[in-house]
């Protein structure tokens, strides 16, 4: 019962980690696309010497 037990908690754990990555990404993705989009635009624009 103990070994089920503590299965149980580590897949708890690893779901709440799973979330909680999932929510960082949630949060600053838009973040992260602007400033892609920003240094892609740079690079597309860029003349050289």
């Amino acid at each position: 019962m103990k070994a089920a037990t503590g299965e149980l908690n580590l897949t708890v754990i690893t779901i709440i980690a799973i979330a909680a990555v999932i929510a960082f990404f949630w949060v600053m993705w838009p973040n992260i696309q602007k400033t892609i989009n920003s240094q892609w635009s740079n690079i597309s624009t860029y003349k050289g010497n």
